[in-house]
């Protein structure tokens, strides 16, 4: 007969914690430092466009592994929300090997070169975005300027693309948004600590 230790799930848990902890701190980083380049770059660099590959890599799972590492986990609202948006960045991880298979100089000719299919990736990302935000706020013990802030840069986002404004106030959301993240990312790890302690 197999029996199984009760301390046995909690390696993957706190392995889950830790590396959830991590990224959510490292990948908004660099995408936020890619953004920043490309603001004083006046447009792409292929150093500039891996940087922000390695940024989007892990995005698909972040949001569901920031779920999964909660205790208690948030509702289904959260876990939806977090599933759109990692398949938002799916397509985004796409947007950036085109852009360097195909030397794009900046936005502007990759939005026109890709055209309806980004604008689609956008509403799923500001959707499930916006669905994680008020799910995590309505249950879950993520801390609410963390959330607020992500849902924050989730709305300039939304705002700026439905009226036209200047790329620094895209970048802009997106460093809020970001901010959020890495305030999400630094709640996991101290709550790893805790556990531990």
């Amino acid at each position: 007969m197999i029996t199984h230790s009760r301390s046995s799930p909690a390696l993957p848990r706190d392995a889950l914690r830790l590396w959830t902890g991590l990224i959510a701190i490292a990948a908004p980083i660099l995408h936020s430092a890619t953004d920043l380049m490309e603001l004083t770059s006046d447009g792409f660099t292929h150093v500039q466009l891996w940087i922000n590959f390695a940024a989007f890599l892990p995005m698909p799972l972040l949001l569901p592994g920031i779920c999964a590492a909660l205790d208690p986990r948030p509702g289904r609202l959260c876990f939806a929300g977090a599933l759109l948006y990692g398949a938002a960045f799916v397509y985004f991880m796409y947007t950036t090997i085109y852009a360097i298979q195909n030397d794009i100089p900046d936005y502007a000719t990759l939005l026109h070169d890709l055209g309806f299919p980004y604008t689609v990736a956008g509403g799923l990302m500001v959707v499930g975005g916006l669905l994680f935000a008020i799910g995590a706020l309505r249950r879950s013990p993520l801390p609410r300027i963390a959330v607020w802030m992500f849902l924050l840069g989730i709305a300039t986002n939304l705002v700026i693309a439905i009226i036209p404004a200047p790329d620094i106030l895209q970048t802009a959301g997106s460093g809020i948004r970001n901010a959020g993240l890495v305030l999400m990312g630094l709640y996991i790890l101290n709550e790893r600590t805790r556990a531990k302690a």
